[in-house]
């Protein structure tokens, strides 16, 4: 199967669905990896806060490394010069490859200068560590501040997007950058998926709820990320190019939109140990 894909400002190809691993630690990650590898994927998903890429770095070793998109991400409280540098090169072994296709700031880190983090990447692009760069989690006002500091592009935003949490405005403004949006869990955890009116279309086009959402998510120009460990989810989650929604079906999933996020809830603690901040 062929995936199609979208072009980076650097102009490689993303494909627009990927393998997310989250949940998937350690050697839990490489069983849903392989049978996504042998079903057609080939852009998977980590980060250094999944606690799975030396798992995933043995499950992709037998694999052309070339054929595989890989992202990861850096943990906010890594985002001091050094420490991004050391990051990415942990990442790096870890992974058993020379290179990222894309490297992602995971979560904003309000402690730490976003210029100095995106110097960071920048040296690490230079160096050939990664080949794109991007943020993750980052809302309309971090991401333009990141922009004007940042010396190579932003090329990707990864963030949680689904049809109860659409955030128009962020969109538009990553598109209107040529920067690419990907959406974390884009099934909002499975919550969409009893959803009457997904249901109602999964019947009308005989698939899955799942595949409804997917599909409707990339009818918008943005990257999937679903995350499943069944064989057959992920065989279903790929299976979205012969098909597509008609306008009034899109029109009655965009009226879902509930401004409702699962895991991005805007305010938090930031007492967890991933900031770096506990007292």
């Amino acid at each position: 199967m062929s995936v199609p894909t979208t072009t980076l400002p650097s102009g490689d190809e993303l494909p627009v669905v990927g393998k997310g691993t989250y949940e998937l630690e350690r050697e839990a990650v490489k069983a849903p990896v392989e049978i996504a590898l042998e079903t057609g994927y080939t852009h998977i998903d980590t980060a250094e806060g999944y606690m799975n890429e030396a798992a995933l770095g043995e499950a992709l070793a037998g694999h052309d490394r070339q054929e595989v998109f890989l992202t990861s991400k850096v943990l906010p409280k890594h985002l001091n010069y050094e420490s991004v540098i050391e990051a990415a090169k942990s990442t790096l072994v870890d992974l058993q490859t020379d290179f990222l296709d894309l490297y992602l700031i995971h979560w904003p880190n309000p402690a730490i200068s976003i210029r100095e983090t995106m110097d960071a990447m920048a040296t690490l692009k230079s160096e050939g560590h990664v080949r794109n760069v991007g943020v993750s989690n980052f809302d309309l006002y971090q991401l333009s501040a990141a922009q004007h500091v940042s010396s190579v592009p932003i090329a990707v935003n990864q963030i949680e997007f689904h049809p109860y949490l659409q955030r128009p405005d962020l969109v538009e403004y990553c598109q209107e950058n040529d920067i690419v949006v990907e959406a974390a869990a884009p099934l909002a955890r499975t919550e969409v998926l009893d959803d009457p009116v997904i249901e109602k279309l999964a019947e009308k086009y005989d698939r899955t709820p799942a595949q409804i959402v997917l599909r409707w998510a990339i009818e918008k120009d943005v990257v999937v990320l679903p995350r499943s460990t069944s064989r057959g989810h992920i065989e279903q989650n790929i299976d979205l190019f012969d098909f597509e929604l008609g306008a009034e079906d899109h029109a009655r999933i965009d009226e879902l939109d509930r401004d409702e996020p699962v895991y991005d809830d805007r305010a938090r603690s930031w007492d967890d140990d991933v900031w770096g901040m506990a007292e």
